[in-house]
């Protein structure tokens, strides 16, 4: 069996679609669907056991964020394998199916991820690398990756240089659609998934945590499902996300390389295309 952990905040008729996709495309999987409602205050969480009363619904006491949500919902999982899925995606096919298929053939795996698009039908750059001097380097001057053949550009820069089609071992994945193993939590500290985000970055400390482990993570193109992205993150606080997540992004290089040299030049190059970056789309927002 496998057991989808959901977090819902704030999101009913977006959580609603994701379930009912589920529901409506998986076939041939013993699955169960474990909903954690992080205290939401937009709606009574007990209407989602009205519409869906296979569920398993926990009903957060507080606003925990994705790590911590998660573990809730992991707690009372049936199944040894797990699935964390956003509440803003939703299936098209038998996403499921096709990706314990491809799951269940690997060895050594940490997490499988798959492709995933915008409901406009454009790509989201789901496998990555871990940032590094080079990798930024690199894409300051992209046009020395874009001499390169594509495979070899896209198996060395991944995300956005990387079409999403063909199988890839990465360094980490998107963690709007993560399968993994539930025995591996026992090899992590505290025998689960780190708490140490409240939201956003996870993902990649997660996906560093378990190459630790010498396990690999792995990009699926064999099926596809539709991530609308930041769904219950108001417009008004995206740029304030972007903040968020640029630190968390150097809280992890520290963790990977410590607080030398290395980390030093790393967060000079990082935090000057960055805020740049922020600075160029708050003007906009």
């Amino acid at each position: 069996m496998i057991s989808i952990v959901i977090i819902n905040y704030n999101t009913f008729n977006i959580t609603k679609q994701c379930i009912h996709s589920i529901v409506e495309h998986t076939r041939d999987v013993e699955y169960e669907i474990i909903l954690v409602d992080n205290a939401s205050k937009e709606r009574d969480a007990d209407d989602f056991k009205v519409l869906f009363p296979q569920i398993k619904l926990i009903k957060s006491s507080e606003n925990s964020g994705f790590a911590k949500g998660n573990n809730l919902g992991i707690q009372q999982a049936s199944g040894n394998i797990i699935l964390l899925l956003n509440s803003d995606t939703y299936f098209t096919e038998n996403v499921l199916s096709k990706a314990l298929a491809k799951f269940k053939m690997l060895s050594n795996i940490g997490f499988l991820g798959v492709k995933m698009k915008y409901p406009n039908g454009n790509m989201q750059f789901t496998a990555r690398k871990f940032r590094s001097i080079e990798w930024e380097l690199l894409d300051l001057f992209r046009f020395i990756p874009m001499l390169l053949p594509y495979t070899v550009r896209a198996r060395l820069m991944q995300g956005k240089y990387f079409k999403g089609d063909f199988d890839l071992e990465c360094d980490w994945l998107n963690g709007a659609f993560l399968i993994f193993n539930k025995s591996i939590l026992e090899r992590l500290p505290g025998q689960k998934l780190d708490e140490r985000f409240f939201m956003y970055g996870e993902d990649h400390l997660w996906g560093f945590q378990l190459k630790q482990l010498g396990l690999i993570n792995y990009f699926f193109q064999g099926t596809s499902l539709i991530h609308i992205n930041n769904a219950s993150t108001e417009p008004s606080k995206r740029i304030r996300l972007l903040q968020t997540i640029f630190m968390h992004e150097l809280d992890i290089m520290r963790i990977r390389k410590g607080s030398g040299l290395y980390y030093v030049i790393f967060s000079l190059i990082y935090r000057v295309k960055e805020q740049c970056r922020i600075f160029i789309k708050s003007l906009f927002s």
